[in-house]
């Protein structure tokens, strides 16, 4: 079993027990709350952790695409942020908070294509090459032809996206490069059973409040704080579906004539639509039973991670060498030491990067240990003197 597969199983054993005032604090165990509390599932608005929001527009042959990105600081290096796959910028947003207040240094978190609110005119389009693209086009748009000296730091397909933007001098101004548990062995070996993985997520929630609690208890995001204010990034209002009028207006009327007998008991409703519904055509019959579906359960992902399955290969395909190949200062982040591959392992013992393990997390290390990691990125920019530090942060330097 790869660790990525190991990760999957994991991920679904309980929270841990958070560390004393540490940013994922809320994510306390149940066992650590007075009898008859519940943990608050309520989403949390990005504001809470970034100070900015803005929507970059880029070029290109077709037209115009727009790609949503979160800021925060007014000095120092740029770190820019990009998350994995299904994910958006806002997995990063406790993370922000965190490494601000040890570093100087400014945050900006992308969207990227087909994720979170970024708008793109060919959204099916999620190979490596177009997404690097993407990161440097932004880049561009932002800051011109001189741009501030700028760290890449990507967890999992984000990670990847990241070499590929570095190998391909995308970013002139590139001072750094940090993957978070990405690593090309384990990632390949992953593949095979990641469409099993994705089928056995729930398709709808039936809010934002559902759809947070899933993602904690399930182990997608082992800290509650950064649940919070990430699944609204991940999953979206159920959009209407396109139908003949008449089609349409005999289903609403159905729905509301329910709604009507609301205070009637259930049997009977159920009965009256099942009358109701005898008779008309099968599609009209489909059509109600989507429509109901989508009325229990108004919010879905906001992209079908099955269906990108094509590019899989092409983000993670030669990473290790790529990593490896980028003549920049490079950090590795993982969630255990057994993701290492062969080609790493090597260049580690080599002094080609600087790697530190982050036990006790999930796949989603980032989210789930903001501060673990806020401390090695921060670490990783002092020890290389790109920011200095802030609020008397001491650097510690890891043992590998």
């Amino acid at each position: 079993m790869s660790a990525l597969e190991k990760s999957m199983h994991l991920g679904r054993l309980p929270s841990r027990p958070p560390l004393p005032g540490s940013g994922g604090s809320q994510s306390g165990a149940k066992m650590r709350m007075g009898p008859g509390r519940k943990r608050d599932f309520s989403p949390v608005p990005w504001s809470q952790y970034f100070e900015s929001m803005e929507d970059v527009e880029v070029e290109n042959e077709t037209g115009k695409d727009t790609f949503r990105v979160y800021k925060s600081g007014s000095e120092g290096p740029v770190l820019l942020l990009l998350h994995g796959g299904g994910h958006s910028a806002l997995s990063w947003a406790v993370f922000t908070a965190a490494i601000i207040s040890r570093v100087q240094c400014r945050i900006v978190a992308l969207d990227l294509r087909s994720h979170g609110e970024t708008k793109v005119k060919n959204s099916e389009d999620l190979s490596a090459e177009t997404m690097a693209k993407d990161v440097g086009n932004v880049v561009e748009a932002m800051y011109g032809d001189l741009p501030p000296p700028i760290m890449l730091i990507g967890h999992s397909m984000g990670g990847a996206i990241a070499v590929h933007t570095a190998s391909s001098n995308l970013v002139p101004s590139l001072l750094g490069l940090c993957m978070i548990d990405v690593v090309e062995g384990t990632a390949m070996d992953a593949l095979n059973s990641m469409q099993n993985f994705l089928r056995g997520r729930p398709k709808t929630f039936k809010s934002l409040e559902n759809a947070i609690e899933w993602s904690v208890k399930s182990g997608q995001i082992r800290n509650l704080e950064s649940a919070r204010v990430s699944m609204v990034g991940q999953v979206k209002q159920c959009e209407g579906i396109t139908s003949p009028e008449g089609s349409k207006s005999i289903v609403e009327g159905i729905i509301e004539e329910e709604e009507e007998d609301e205070e009637g008991s259930e049997s009977v409703n159920k009965r009256k639509k099942e009358d109701d519904m005898e008779g008309l055509p099968s599609e009209t019959q489909n059509l109600f039973l989507f429509l109901q579906t989508k009325k229990d359960h108004p919010y879905t992902w906001r992209i079908e991670l099955a269906k990108t399955e094509k590019y899989w290969d092409g983000w993670f395909r030669g990473l290790s060498n790529l990593f490896l190949s980028c003549p920049i200062p490079k950090l590795l982040l993982l969630a255990g030491v057994d993701r290492l591959d062969k080609d790493l392992t090597i260049g580690q013992m080599q002094g080609k990067f600087q790697m530190q393990v982050l036990p006790q997390c999930g796949h989603a290390v980032h989210e789930d240990a903001p501060d673990k990691v806020a401390e090695a990125v921060a670490t990783f920019l002092i020890r290389h003197r790109f920011a200095e530090p802030i609020g008397g942060f001491q650097c510690v330097f890891p043992g590998c």
